[in-house]
């Protein structure tokens, strides 16, 4: 029985179905070349421990693949900051305020960044792990830094105290690439001021991770260190309206540190972030032990739409 003839119409249609699927083939074909030539890139970048950007080690790994300094030193004052060990130079040092690190430049970022578009290389990259991008001193360098990751690309990342002070950049901020966050460890501003004495209060932090959300933007909340289990699990309570994760840990190297049922702790945030349908994830070096069974907590949840 022989087949039907198509119709002049019918042809057309059919071939214009095979052509669509041989573009889609040769398209799924060169990407893969393109993917099997930047591999090797890839894995030296991502395994790159210095430099513009870079591969941070440790706990810090947990908060982002990639990251930038630009500057070293906070006005902050943070009691509980464990950078000024890190990076080596005194509290009294590092609390006078932030300076624009030795070495970094806007043209080596650039030569750094052209080496991760290269490679295919889309990760968010964090600001930053020895200050914070909106210190209370001139942070124009952070509005620089940015705007060269975006002309290469690449997404990025803010954690700060800062507050409305970081509300300046929110233009630059884009929903489907990148992710404002702030560090809280109580909704009281007296006793923020007492541990944090030189940083905008919590009600301005909150005030800021509004208008990020609101702007569409991914936001998410540092509870490291946790100061105080009842006031981290009030955070949670009053901010998850406008906020899409928690990350959670504890102060290092105190006190407080044995004073806590870190166990009962966990449990809570989870219960709390469950209810209210948002994220928590947990320090796996510190809380990942108490997790319920079963429960997902990855090295690194997306920060983005």
């Amino acid at each position: 029985m022989s087949r039907p003839r198509l119709t002049e119409e019918q042809a057309a249609a059919s071939h214009e179905r095979r052509n669509a699927l041989t573009a889609a083939r040769m398209a799924r074909y060169r990407q893969r070349l393109v993917e099997e030539r930047q591999a090797p890139l890839r894995a030296e970048l991502y395994a790159r421990k210095y430099g513009h950007i870079y591969s941070p080690n440790g706990q810090a790994g947990e908060y982002s693949a990639l990251a930038t300094n630009p500057y070293h030193g906070c006005g902050h004052q943070c009691l509980y900051c464990y950078v000024p060990d890190v990076i080596r130079i005194t509290r009294a040092e590092f609390d006078r305020g932030a300076a624009q690190r030795k070495g970094f430049t806007l043209a080596g970022l650039r030569r750094d960044a052209v080496k991760y578009r290269a490679a295919g290389i889309t990760d968010q990259i964090m600001l930053t792990f020895t200050s914070d991008p909106y210190h209370p001193g001139d942070t124009e360098l952070t509005r620089q830094t940015i705007e060269v990751l975006i002309e290469h690309g690449l997404a990025f990342c803010t954690l700060t105290k800062g507050g409305t002070r970081a509300l300046r950049d929110l233009d630059l901020f884009r929903p489907h690439h990148d992710a404002f966050a702030t560090t809280l460890t109580s909704l009281d501003d007296r006793f923020s001021l007492k541990w944090e004495p030189n940083a905008p209060v919590p009600s301005n932090r909150i005030l800021a991770l509004k208008r990020f959300h609101k702007a569409g933007i991914f936001t998410w909340v540092s509870l490291e260190p946790t100061l105080d289990a009842d006031s981290s699990t009030e955070i949670i309570r009053q901010t998850h309206r406008f906020v899409d994760l928690y990350k959670v840990g504890r102060l290092n190297h105190s006190k407080l540190t044995k004073t806590t049922d870190w166990k009962d702790y966990t449990e809570r945030v989870i219960e709390k972030c469950s209810r209210r349908s948002v994220r928590a994830r947990t320090s796996r070096r510190i809380c990942s032990g108490f997790l319920p069974e079963g429960y997902e907590n990855p090295l690194r949840v997306p920060q983005h739409h």
